[in-house]
C-alpha cells in the first residue's frame, strides 16, 4: 500500500552522467532507514534534464532495489501526452507498483484540457494506479478538485493526488469531495505534518534525502496518534524544510547532501551551484546538523 513517506529520489550524475550506483546506493539507504516507499522522477530528481531513457532506467533501478519491500512510485508525466503515455506504460512493465503524472506544465491547459490529458494516461494504461502530481509553482496552473473527482468516478485506478499547494482548503476539498480512500499525499514539506492531521496518506519530502529515519517518524507519530512527538518532529525539522527552497529544490537539497557525504554536488543545466551567500547559509546549517 502506497502510505507514510515515499522519498522523492535525487538524480546523482558524474561528470554530466547519470551515477547509476550511486543511485542505488540511496535507494537502498532509505530503505534500510524506514522510508516506507521510493518515489522517482519528481521534481527533486530533475527530470527535465533527463532523457526518456535515462529516467526509465532509474525507474528500473529503484523497481530491482526496493525488490518488493516498498513501493515504487515512478514519476512519468511531462508536457507531451505521447511520451507521459509511454513512460507510464514501461513503470507498469518495469514493476514499479504506481505512476505519478505532473499536471502538464507551460501550456496552462483549461479544465477540460487537462480532463481529457489524464483520461488519455488512464485510459492507456487501464488498471494501473496513477497519482497526479499537483504542483502549480512549476505547472502554472493547479488541478481542480472537481476534475480529479469526474476521473476518479470513471477510472478508480486514479488513486491519489500529491498535492504542493500552500492552501490546505484544497486538501480539505479533496478528502471531503473523493473520500478518505483517495490517497492525499503531501508534497510541500513544511506543510507534512498539517496535511496529515487532516488525514493526508502520506508526504513525499524531499528532506527525506537528508534525514529519512525522522521524516517517517512524523509520519509514523500521525498514525499513532503521538501528536505530541509529531509537533515536536515537525519543529525539528522546519528549518531544513525551509532551507531546500532557499534557493530552486534540489540546488540546495543537493549541496546539504555532498555536505553529509551521500553524493557529489552536482547538477544538470540549467541547474547549478548555489550562490554564495545561500552556501554560506546552507553550511552554516550543515553544521548545526553535523555535516561536512
Amino acid at each position: 500500500m502506497l502510505e507514510g513517506s515515499v522519498v522523492p529520489l535525487v538524480t546523482p550524475f558524474r561528470d554530466g552522467a547519470v551515477d547509476e550506483q550511486a543511485f542505488a546506493r540511496l535507494a537502498e539507504r532509505q530503505i534500510a532507514a524506514g522510508s516506507h516507499g521510493l518515489s522517482v522522477g519528481g521534481t527533486t530528481g530533475e527530470p527535465a534534464a533527463l532523457h526518456p531513457g535515462e529516467r526509465k532506467r532509474l525507474i528500473a533501478i529503484a523497481v530491482e532495489v526496493a525488490a518488493g519491500r516498498v513501493p515504487v512510485l515512478a514519476g512519468t508525466g511531462s508536457a507531451h501526452l505521447e511520451e507521459t503515455i509511454a513512460l507510464t506504460r514501461y513503470a507498469r512493465e518495469a514493476g514499479a507498483d504506481a505512476a505519478m503524472v505532473i499536471v502538464p506544465y507551460y501550456t496552462k491547459p483549461n479544465p477540460e484540457g487537462l480532463f481529457r490529458y489524464f483520461e488519455a494516461v488512464l485510459k492507456a494504461v487501464p488498471e494501473f494506479p496513477v497519482v497526479v502530481y499537483n504542483i502549480p509553482g512549476r505547472a502554472c496552473i493547479s488541478m481542480p478538485v472537481e476534475v480529479m473527482a469526474r476521473l476518479r468516478e470513471r477510472y478508480p485506478w486514479l488513486i491519489g493526488v500529491k498535492h504542493s499547494v500552500r492552501d490546505l482548503d484544497v486538501v480539505t476539498e479533496t478528502i471531503r469531495l473523493l473520500g478518505e480512500e483517495f490517497a492525499v499525499f503531501c508534497g510541500l514539506e513544511s506543510l507534512s505534518y498539517p496535511m496529515l492531521a487532516l488525514g493526508a496518506r502520506g508526504m513525499i519530502a524531499a528532506t527525506a534525502n537528508l534525514v529519512p529515519e525522522k521524516v517517517a517518524a512524523l509520519y509514523e507519530a500521525v498514525r499513532d496518534g503521538d501528536h505530541a512527538r509529531a509537533r515536536a518532529l515537525h519543529y525539528e525539522l522546519y528549518e531544513l524544510n525551509d532551507a531546500i527552497f532557499w534557493e530552486t529544490n534540489p540546488i540546495p537539497l543537493k549541496y546539504l547532501m555532498a555536505k553529509a557525504g551521500l553524493l557529489r554536488a552536482e547538477w544538470r543545466p540549467p541547474l547549478g551551484p548555489p550562490s554564495p551567500e545561500v552556501a554560506e547559509r546552507l553550511d552554516r546549517l550543515a553544521a548545526r546538523w553535523g555535516w561536512g
